[in-house]
């Protein structure tokens, strides 16, 4: 793959943005697997002691996932992409040492290439049995790890707004962030399966479009009316409003195996979500692509990542995945150079280019030496430093 972007010297710290510029956060979901099977251990409790036992991560720090096999973190609020990336690579360090201790190993991959048969331990919370009891078949797979982008906005009408305006540029970040081949003891076929298995639950892809702050918080209240879903939480839609933060949340991208490939990810969302608040307060026209284009270019982001073709969901054309990255780039170009990051992301995507994505490193490893390289792909790449 080649992305046409101005050549940048490989920078690791991008200028600290200016106050308009809005701040970001990041949630990871990282696997805890056996060293020698590679099949999830049930061991988040002891993980999570060790966490706190340690001076280098805060309480808050350590989030617990639907199952006792997973971990998730957050970042704080952060205004530039260092800030993020050094609470990452703290935070995964850190992970790495406790797993070790459990007798488990900590990966940053979207879905977990091997599992047992038998059913998955649900982490003790209600609200982890209430989704069980609501979904088990879906629960019993749910192996899979994102990545969470929170991209400040200014007020609810204006995140509805920027939520509607970047809906057709939702696939190239799914495709950007492909990181999970495997499932099942074989090769899925697709570069992110997990995008494909989170496809089950209820509300599934991009969004609709909403007239305004109202009109969604009426339709989403109507969908928590129909008991479907059990609570807002279970708005699983690649994007959507924060319920707890002013922000918009994106929700595309499968977990990255380095710390820098998921500061990229975050780069190009605040560039997106900045674009896209801008247009809303300029009153410019709003894109409308055919919600099943949308929806199939999600599915082929998910198939190929970046090893293939793409949907221009704008144009309704397959075009080689790198052009329509480049279209990306062209669009929030702007906003990635009033923060600063420009030159920086230039330097990332030109590292995507030689190294592939997390499912092309991925499979170059299985086909190389089988699990054991996998699994050295995984230790390796959680604590990599640029």
């Amino acid at each position: 793959m080649h992305f046409p972007v101005t050549a940048a010297p490989q920078v690791r710290n991008a200028p600290a943005p200016r106050g308009t510029i809005p701040t970001i956060g990041i949630e990871e979901e990282y696997l805890l697997l056996d060293p020698h099977t590679a099949k999830p251990m049930a061991v988040a409790d002891a993980v999570a002691a060790h966490l706190e036992g340690s001076a280098q991560v805060a309480r808050g720090d350590i989030q617990r996932e639907l199952l006792s096999c997973q971990i998730e973190t957050a970042t704080s609020v952060c205004s530039t992409l260092t800030e993020a990336e050094e609470y990452l690579l703290n935070f995964r360090r850190n992970l790495d040492a406790a797993a070790r201790k459990s007798g488990a190993r900590a990966a940053a991959t979207a879905t977990a290439p091997r599992i047992d048969e038998s059913y998955p331990e649900v982490t003790d919370k209600l609200r982890y049995h209430q989704l069980k009891a609501s979904a088990k078949g879906i629960v019993a797979d749910q192996f899979i790890n994102g990545q969470h982008v929170h991209v400040q906005v200014p007020d609810k009408e204006t995140g509805v707004q920027a939520l509607n305006r970047i809906r057709p540029w939702l696939p190239a970040i799914v495709a950007l962030s492909a990181n999970s081949p495997f499932w099942l003891d074989r090769d899925s076929g697709f570069a992110s399966w997990r995008t494909i298995s989170y496809r089950r639950w209820p509300l599934q892809g991009c969004a609709p479009l909403f007239a305004d702050a109202a009109d969604y918080e009426r339709r989403i209240q109507r969908l928590v009316d129909t008991s479907v879903i059990i609570d807002r939480g279970v708005l699983t839609w690649i994007a959507r409003l924060s319920d707890h933060y002013p922000t918009l949340e994106v929700r595309a991208a499968d977990v990255q195996l380095q710390a820098q490939d998921a500061v990229l990810l975050a780069a190009l969302v605040r560039g997106l979500v900045a674009t896209a608040v801008a247009e809303a307060l300029a009153g410019q026209p709003c894109p409308a692509p055919d919600a099943e284009v949308l929806d199939a270019a999600v599915w082929q982001a998910g198939r190929h990542g970046m090893s293939g073709r793409l949907i221009d969901p704008l144009a309704g054309v397959l075009l080689p995945a790198a052009e329509v990255v480049s279209q990306l780039l062209r669009h929030i170009r702007p906003a990635l150079e009033e923060a600063g990051d420009a030159e920086w992301v230039d330097a990332s995507l030109a590292r995507v280019q030689a190294e592939g994505t997390g499912a092309e490193r991925q499979r170059r490893a299985m086909e190389q030496g089988g699990l054991p390289a996998l699994l050295d792909l995984y230790a390796a790449s959680l604590t990599a430093e640029p």
